[in-house]
């Protein structure tokens, strides 16, 4: 690596490079777009600049953690929640550039003051705040970033394992500034990428331990230091009265309290009687049923416990039961689609949870990246191009709809398309059961990881069942259904596909031949499809926002016409319970309720 120090070496590397190099310095870096937040902005909308801080918060987990690594292969399941965390924050880590929530994806300054680069995001050069420092006092360098990558690279997992892949030549420049020049077909979501990025201390990091799990508490430039541990049940995060980054604006209103602990429970039932008893302090909710009748407990009757509804205003994502196309019986379209009809929403949402949900139509629903309404135009079918003759048209002109049934379990209607569609496939029903060519039945087992999960997996068992398809339940214990997620060991799955309004690198991840294979990514439906690798890369590629929502359009039609499961439902709000001592701020952003903005009411 060519590493340039300073004065007159930094002048010809500048004349080198010529007017790119020149980049004026910027506080901030969109997407697409403009950052909405000037140059001397003082804080995020969505916190309050002028909370007391102190006092502590619990959280409550299910699950069990045996490392404080969260950036390696062995812990990446059972890692220490709050190490690297999007929902509790990054407390004893921190990443080059701090993302706001307000906005689709624009990353501010944080490790790096300011960042340089091109139009055509050929490079991108962080320069680091002066003022940054580890725990120990000492400085942030380009070292560390430079350190960072090159050990991620060959010891961290995906993605940060994959960050350097595309990246042509990694440079310093004095003491501040690292540059990263990119390869031609590197896409122009890197660069943010890059920023969100963690960096490590080279001094206090062991390279030859590296990618094996510890409970030693690390070294890091957060906000807060491990001070407790007790393995797999409880870890304690204390402030580091010496922040460095405290009055920083992108971190004005963050890291309210001077103790936060994440506590850790074997089942969820656990978590909430722990909740209800006062032991934690904020439970998000994700059941409908039980949010409607399972809070009359005394705490909630006093006011000691406040229930609240937050809307977001992101995209619905996508739950789903998924097929693993590895599996030949799987690498079948009209099977798959077959299937997917004979699941009844009406009867599940009606029986099961109190009406309280919506069907998911598409994996962007909520927002104007779906395809739901809007009819494939020029640009889109330019895109898509001879992929469209394998879409069904309703999906391309935007009507497509799943089918509504009569909430019997049993409609007899959508069943007939359904054992057409089967039938189609190469199956038939032959005395009582579903039946290939050969004779062999259609049989699978869905893998479910707690009791919420086996609810749907018992009801689609019993929607299978008489049309003669045998689908047996195994629910499995956390550390075996990690494992067998990571290693693609199941017929079919219940899998979350979140989306933002700023889809990217993930989606290679979930969709692309490159992530079919590879363990530990989340390719759970195991697609490798051409179509679908080039209309990721449209969107990875795009330059401009109508070239962007076209091709989330354009991949929202390939997902859902291609029946890679079977889509489920979703909420267009959150539910929060909370003790009523912990504050939050009045402003909600557009990605819903910030955990790290909250504080304790208690401090005087």
């Amino acid at each position: 690596m060519r590493t340039i120090l300073s004065g007159l070496a930094i002048l010809l590397a500048a004349t080198a490079f010529g007017d790119a190099a020149m980049a004026a310095p910027v506080h901030a870096i969109s997407m697409h777009g403009e950052p909405a937040l000037p140059a001397d902005y003082k804080h995020f909308p969505y916190v309050n600049p002028d909370v007391k801080k102190g006092g502590k918060i619990s959280y409550g987990v299910v699950g069990t953690f045996d490392s404080l690594n969260p950036f390696i292969l062995k812990s990446m399941r059972t890692t220490a929640r709050g190490m690297w965390d999007p929902e509790y924050g990054n407390l004893v880590y921190e990443s080059l550039m701090q993302r706001s929530r307000d906005e689709p994806f624009t990353m501010y300054g944080l490790l790096a003051q300011s960042v340089e680069w091109d139009d055509d995001r050929t490079f991108i050069q962080f320069n680091i705040n002066p003022a940054a420092r580890w725990a120990d006092g000492q400085p942030v360098t380009a070292d560390d970033v430079i350190f960072t990558f090159e050990l991620m690279r060959d010891k961290g997992r995906v993605p940060f394992a994959n960050r350097m892949a595309k990246v042509a030549k990694l440079e310093k420049f004095g003491d501040l500034s690292v540059r990263f020049t990119f390869t031609e077909d590197a896409d122009r979501e890197l660069p943010l990428l890059l920023g969100l990025s963690p960096v490590l201390p080279k001094h206090a990091t062991d390279v030859a331990t590296f990618d094996q799990t510890t409970l030693k508490a690390p070294l890091g430039s957060g906000p807060y230091r491990v001070a407790e541990v007790k393995p797999g049940e409880r870890i304690v995060y204390r402030r580091n009265p010496d922040y460095w980054a405290k009055t920083l604006p992108s971190k004005v209103g963050f890291d309210n309290y001077d103790e936060i602990s994440v506590e850790y429970f074997l089942q969820e039932n656990s978590l909430f009687e722990a909740f209800k008893k006062g032991e934690i302090d904020i439970y998000p909710e994700g059941s409908a049923t039980k949010w409607a009748r399972g809070y009359d407990f005394p705490a909630v009757r006093s006011g000691d416990v406040v229930k609240e509804t937050f809307t977001p205003k992101t995209p619905s994502g996508m739950l789903g039961i998924v097929f693993n196309t590895r599996k030949p019986m799987f690498d079948n379209l009209k099977l798959r689609q077959g299937l997917a009809l004979v699941f009844d929403f009406e009867w599940v949402n009606k029986n099961l949870f109190d009406s309280a949900y919506t069907r998911t139509q598409s994996y962007w629903q909520n927002s104007t990246l779906s395809f739901l309404g809007a009819a494939a135009d020029d640009r889109e079918l330019g895109l898509i191009g001879d992929a469209r003759e394998h879409i069904n048209p309703a999906i391309l002109d935007g009507t497509y709809r799943l089918p509504v049934t009569d909430a019997s379990g049993r409609d007899r209607n959508v069943l007939r398309v359904a054992v057409s569609l089967l039938r189609e496939a190469g199956y038939q029903i032959k005395d009582g059961k579903m039946v290939d060519a050969n004779g062999a039945p259609l049989a699978f087992e869905i893998m479910s990881q707690n009791a919420g999960q086996e609810k749907i997996a018992l009801a689609y068992q019993r929607f299978l069942a008489p049309l003669g398809i045998k689908a047996s339940v195994r629910t499995v214990d956390d550390s075996q259904y990690q494992q067998r997620s990571q290693s693609f060991d199941y017929d079919v799955i219940i899998k979350s596909f979140p989306s933002t309004l700023s889809p990217g690198i993930e989606q290679v991840g979930r969709w692309t031949s490159q992530s079919r294979d590879r363990q530990g990514s989340d390719n759970f439906a195991g697609v490798a499809d051409k179509e679908v690798d080039r209309m990721v890369e449209n969107i990875l590629q795009a330059r401009t926002t109508e070239d962007f929502t076209a091709a989330v359009r354009a991949h929202d039609r390939l997902l859902v016409n291609n029946s890679y499961l079977v889509p489920l439902y979703h909420l267009d709000a959150q539910w929060v319970a909370r003790r009523k001592h912990i504050g939050r701020p009045e402003a909600v952003p557009l990605y819903g309720y910030q955990l790290p903005a909250w504080w304790d009411e208690n401090v005087q």
